[in-house]
């Protein structure tokens, strides 16, 4: 996959494809009928599929204080998009001198003399430009004008729930992580560099990985069975350290039995020897298992840390074969 941070001064390479446009936080099932679209289209035409999107969150630059919290780093998105076998991203920086741009503009600089689109794929309801002044409705007359052709995809839903962003945000703080990952297509998760702590884990028999949520959507506190994809590192020597995918219990909150404050996620990994301090990992919410709560003591606490480990282990048993349509 190669990635574009400009629609201008672009190589052939670059131009003239099937192009899906929207924000794709998330790239939930709803965005991945945008993205088909766009694929269906490229086959059709014989071009390669590509997807057009906006970082940060206009929403972010916009109404900071209510931007919503995110499904997906950058990152996160660019990896997506890349496992889907998309060939190129056109990643813009959302500025207030973009989000000025009036949506004629958009269409004429951006779609076509800057990327010269082949097919553009959209969700019925996406709207750009100044003001919100571009839409399906605009987007169809382009098409006409410049002669490329254009898909709108209208809504798709888990029974009555359409597939949004939104609607995986609202699951995620509820701590319904089964229904997130239904609407995702895949179970959510968050990545970040493992952080030193005060390795009180060690002490009690349960070393931890912590990770900072950042701007990541706080999900409910609370137990969570997990899964865990740890990437290559280097350890002091410089010696190589190999990744892997580990099954694994966390603790997301407050810590009360110790009378923290701040927010941490916390993972002990299952079978894992070995140093994870500043090695990146990746961490999939895959089912609650109970609130976060306060114990009396040390011993208490050990006796349900390792109660919730044999839960998650089950659950993340009955999880293997579990698809997401």
């Amino acid at each position: 996959m190669r990635l574009y941070r400009r629609f201008e001064g672009l190589g052939p390479e670059a131009r003239g494809l099937a192009v899906a446009l929207g924000n794709f936080d998330g790239v939930h099932r709803g965005h991945q009928a945008v993205i088909g679209a766009a694929e269906s289209a490229a086959r059709r035409l014989n071009t390669r599929p590509a997807v057009l999107t906006f970082e940060p969150h206009p929403r972010s630059v916009l109404q900071p204080d209510r931007a919503p919290g995110r499904l997906q780093t950058p990152a996160d998105k660019l990896r997506v998009l890349d496992d889907a076998g998309i060939a190129a991203v056109f990643m813009l920086r959302f500025d207030r001198l973009l989000a000025a741009m009036p949506a004629e503009d958009f269409v004429e600089r951006v779609l076509w003399r800057g990327l010269r689109v082949a097919h553009l794929s959209i969700g019925h309801d996406f709207v750009f430009g100044k003001g919100r002044g571009g839409d399906a409705k605009m987007l169809e007359a382009a098409a006409q004008a410049h002669g490329f052709s254009l898909s709108v995809v209208e809504p798709r839903a888990d029974g009555d729930t359409i597939f949004s962003s939104t609607a995986i945000r609202a699951a995620i703080t509820g701590g319904d992580m089964v229904r997130a990952a239904r609407l995702l297509g895949r179970p959510w998760s968050v990545s970040g560099r493992v952080r030193g702590g005060d390795r009180r884990g060690r002490t009690i028999g349960f070393p931890t990985a912590n990770v900072a949520i950042g701007r990541y959507v706080e999900p409910a506190t609370g137990v969570y069975a997990i899964r865990v994809n740890v990437a290559p590192g280097r350890g002091p020597g410089g010696e190589v350290l190999p990744g892997g995918h580990f099954g694994g219990v966390a603790n997301f909150g407050r810590r009360p039995t110790f009378d923290k404050r701040d927010l941490l996620l916390e993972a002990h990994l299952f079978d894992f020897a070995g140093d994870l301090y500043g090695r990146r990992v990746e961490i999939a919410f895959i089912e609650r298992i109970r609130p976060e709560r306060r114990f009396d003591g040390i011993e208490a606490l050990k006796a349900q840390i390792a109660a919730d480990a044999e839960q998650a282990r089950s659950l993340l048993a009955r999880a293997a074969d579990r698809r997401y349509p």
